[in-house]
């Protein structure tokens, strides 16, 4: 069959044309608003009656492993954000993912130094958050470079 109607049942993929870096960022993008609103959510987020607004206080675990507060919650809805409206231009997908991977990568480097039952660990921070912090800055700043080559002609 040719013409209009050779096609007529397959469907529109919204990656194509979009550039490699782009089509990156936006899944990691959705899925920090995922997390991020998942930490809102009684059962999902462990000890819920726990969640403070921030601090180290803070008992609330996401997936029963991941300390968080409101605060740290809102954080991963802005980042999510963020990251969508970046992701629209290859430059701004590029600088999301880069630029985001190396603030993970600061945040691994604070969660290591800060002692987390301070005051100072506002975010708050516990152990596996740290190594969580490691592998999305290392992931992040992987797939911003690696996405973002041009190809040789």
């Amino acid at each position: 069959m040719t013409g209009p109607m050779a096609h007529a049942r397959a469907r529109h993929n919204p990656a194509d044309g979009k550039a490699p870096v782009r089509r990156a960022a936006t899944p990691v993008a959705v899925v920090f608003l995922l997390i991020g609103a998942l930490g809102f959510v009684p059962g999902v987020t462990g000890n819920f009656d726990d969640l403070r607004l921030a601090g180290h206080q803070s008992g609330a675990l996401l997936f029963g492993a991941f300390q968080v507060s409101v605060l740290h919650n809102l954080v991963h809805l802005a980042f999510g954000v963020a990251g969508l409206v970046l992701a629209r231009t290859v430059s701004g997908a590029r600088t999301f993912l880069v630029g985001g991977g190396a603030v993970y990568l600061v945040l691994w480097l604070y969660g290591l130094a800060v002692d987390h039952d301070s005051a100072a660990n506002v975010v708050p921070v516990n152990p596996a958050d740290d190594w969580l912090h490691l592998a999305l800055g290392a992931g992040m700043i992987s797939l911003g470079v690696l996405t973002a080559r041009r190809g040789r002609r």
